[in-house]
């Protein structure tokens, strides 16, 4: 198998385990939206704010560090374990006694049950780290989709059951717990990988300089994500922390199974060629323009339909979060852009340059979520377009440096995705003017299906050089557009 089949049949096991999940969420994600209150949701996130900042401490970026090393040993991995589960414990301790002070905080007593039962999973959390690393490391992503499939049927199975039983807040926390105790178990059992405890921590030296640029790197990003709902939760409330989450998960579902599909591979394979910029550049560069063309009918559409999806799938009293999802849309590409640049600056050890870039996008999220809050969700989605920019300029330059590249190849790399997204805008716009009076179900169907349709022929047929392999690998997955090798 050459290196660029081994490339795509990666990223395809990715994609395809990324594309499920995300459509099997949304589909749970739509019984739970029927069943409980933006609000109900709110407190749920609140709580991930604080717990999912630790969770980076708690992992300490030391898995990555073991999938990027040269060589891994049994008791490289038992060190890193035991060392995790050791910072896990401390966590949850630490959780436990601050969990009346932050009910107190947020004024309801709720909270201190929540935060203690939601704070259990980061004792579990080295039995889900060390054998996916161990599944990352050795490219068995098709491994990895079987145990995140199983894991996600649990926790969604798990809290709608328990949300149907009318346990309001408490059925996604459980649901969640059940499903990181699923995950620990499967993934141990595929991966083959029985834990070992290890207290010579002198020889996780080397793995912990790296992980530590991981992990720090990997806060920051977390609190700059957390600012807008934890500004929200204090200013604007619980319902409104709801309604943006949603907004805000909905849109990174593209970034989420395409992005993420190519991501994980690409670390990898730049990784292991870290000493070859011109293979290096290829695949960074192919990575983009694949990405771009893949992920750009999601953004339009995400965009140009908010407001009926959203009716439609949530229903009305979910409709306030069509604005902020109609306006994140448009920052999702350059996401795209600053996740792929962030693959290559993990790979090329250049995390602390990046580190700097995340703490100036911090600040400039908090600012942005701030000064948008007096016009409401609407101004706050608005200015984190700017900052999506900012984000995507500045890592493009690191990359850029780092692999020597140039600005115009980024454009190049670009231009078939814009020139798709073109003609699918060309189409949606009058169709969606001229089918507004229809029932809001038929008129998701008619703009959203046939300027995709558009989409996928102009992809299929234009005359893209830049695109005419990807065009031949589907047309001969196309039965009818299939030719056969004259004899």
């Amino acid at each position: 198998m050459t290196a660029s089949h081994s490339f795509r049949h990666s990223v395809g096991w990715l994609f395809l385990g990324n594309t499920s999940i995300q459509i099997l969420t949304f589909a749970f994600g739509i019984v739970l939206a029927r069943l409980l209150a933006p609000a109900e949701f709110g407190m749920l996130v609140t709580i991930q704010v604080f717990t999912g900042l630790a969770g980076f401490v708690s992992g300490g970026g030391m898995g990555q560090a073991l999938v990027r090393a040269k060589d891994a040993t049994k008791h490289d991995y038992d060190v890193v374990f035991t060392l995790q589960l050791l910072i896990g414990i401390a966590i949850y301790a630490v959780f436990y006694c601050a969990a009346p002070w932050f009910a107190r905080w947020y004024d309801t007593p709720l909270y201190e049950q929540l935060l203690r039962v939601s704070a259990l999973t980061f004792i579990t959390r080295p039995l889900v780290n060390l054998p996916n690393s161990i599944l990352h490391r050795e490219m068995r992503f098709k491994a990895q989709t079987v145990a995140r499939v199983l894991t996600l049927f649990v926790a969604s199975g798990t809290s709608i059951g328990l949300a149907f039983a009318g346990w309001s807040v408490w059925s996604l926390v459980l649901g969640g717990l059940a499903g990181s105790l699923t995950n620990a178990l499967s993934l141990s059992l595929i991966a083959r990988w029985r834990p070992g405890l290890s207290f010579e921590f002198a020889r996780g030296r080397e793995l912990a300089r790296y992980g530590f640029l991981v992990s720090v790197n990997d806060i920051v990003v977390y609190l700059r994500n957390q600012a807008s709902n934890f500004v929200l939760g204090r200013t604007l409330g619980m319902s409104a922390v709801g309604l943006f989450n949603k907004a805000d998960s909905l849109v990174r579902m593209p970034n989420i199974f395409i992005v993420g599909s190519v991501y994980q591979v690409l670390f990898r394979a730049l990784a292991r060629e870290q000493h070859d910029d011109e293979k290096s550049r290829h695949l960074f560069l192919h990575s983009i323009r694949l990405v771009a063309v893949y992920a750009a009918p999601f953004y339009v559409l995400l965009h140009l339909l908010a407001a009926p999806m959203m009716n439609v799938l949530y229903g009305e009293r979910w409709l306030d979060a069509a604005g902020p999802l109609s306006l994140l849309a448009l920052a999702s590409p350059f996401l795209m852009i600053a996740n792929l640049c962030g693959a290559v600056l993990a790979a090329r050890n250049w995390l602390h340059r990046e580190l700097k870039v995340q703490i100036a996008l911090l600040l400039l999220t908090g600012g942005a979520t701030l000064a948008g809050l007096e016009y409401g969700l609407n101004g706050v989605a608005a200015a984190l377009i700017v900052v999506a920019v900012y984000n995507a300029t500045h890592m493009y330059w690191l990359a850029s440096r780092c692999l020597d590249t140039r600005w115009r190849e980024l454009f190049g790399a670009l231009t078939p995705a814009l020139l798709l997204a073109a003609l699918m805008v060309a189409v949606a716009l009058p169709l969606e003017h001229y089918s507004q009076n229809l029932p809001q179900l038929l008129h998701l169907i008619v703009v959203g299906g046939c300027s995709a349709a558009v989409y996928g022929l102009g992809f299929l047929f234009l005359p893209i050089a830049a695109l005419a392999g990807e065009q031949q690998k589907w047309k001969a997955k196309i039965p009818f557009l299939r030719t056969e090798p004259r004899k």
